[in-house]
């Protein structure tokens, strides 16, 4: 299971032989390594919801590569009707996509179409988790319990998310194997150091190991 991180709070999971994207804002982010034309072969598009800098080039890169969109409800029909595959799931059971579990999780933030979520995405291989934007909330730890991690990735740049330290709490509640901060120092409004938060996490969730990658440095496991 391979990780690459695009900058802001996109990212490109290697699992089962499958290539997904998570809230691919490629053209147009500052921290982007990546173009549109160069991402290659895609099974996956999921969207956590649909502000330009998470939602981005997923309806285009979809079109290009004939990849399945996963999406809140409202997301989902807006991609049909632009005649693109979409599968529009919400927050509940597991969904069953190209072979992979999709458990769709709450996240405190707001969206102009249908609700903001996160994804926990089950292989053979692993399972990881895209927090999309959200504020600290208690019941990810049962979704934890439910659905173990082995990979996270969270924002910790505050001001419209969580910041290094109710990330870390974040993080203790889930107790993944891995995390990776995201959605940090793109603009000023969201500055943040990632090595407070990996001292944060340390001190509060020993059984996790920090890993800040720079965008197109990949992490595998």
């Amino acid at each position: 299971m391979k990780v690459k991180f695009l900058g802001h709070a996109a990212f490109c999971v290697e699992m089962d032989g499958k290539r997904l994207l998570f809230d691919p804002w490629i053209e147009g982010n500052p921290q982007s390594c990546i173009s549109v034309e160069q991402l290659g072969h895609v099974d996956l598009v999921l969207v956590s919801h649909d502000h330009d800098d998470h939602i981005g080039q997923a309806f285009d890169i979809c079109r290009r590569t004939g990849a399945t969109l996963v999406a809140v409800h409202e997301i989902a029909v807006e991609a049909a009707k632009r005649g693109l595959r979409a599968v529009g799931v919400n927050v509940g059971g597991p969904a069953r996509v190209e072979g992979l579990e999709v458990v769709v999780t709450p996240a405190l933030h707001s969206s102009g179409r249908g609700i903001p979520v996160g994804f926990i995405v089950r292989s053979r291989e692993g399972s990881v988790y895209h927090a999309g934007d959200t504020g600290l909330f208690y019941d990810i730890k049962l979704y934890a319990e439910l659905y173990p991690v082995d990979i996270a990735m969270v924002p910790i740049g505050g001001h419209y998310t969580m910041d290094p330290l109710q990330a870390a709490v974040f993080t203790s509640l889930l107790k993944p194997r891995v995390v990776i901060p995201m959605h940090y120092n793109t603009f000023p409004a969201i500055r943040a150091d990632p090595q407070v938060f990996a001292k944060e996490v340390t001190s509060r969730s020993r059984g996790t190991k920090v890993v800040v990658l720079k965008p197109c440095e990949e992490f595998e496991l």
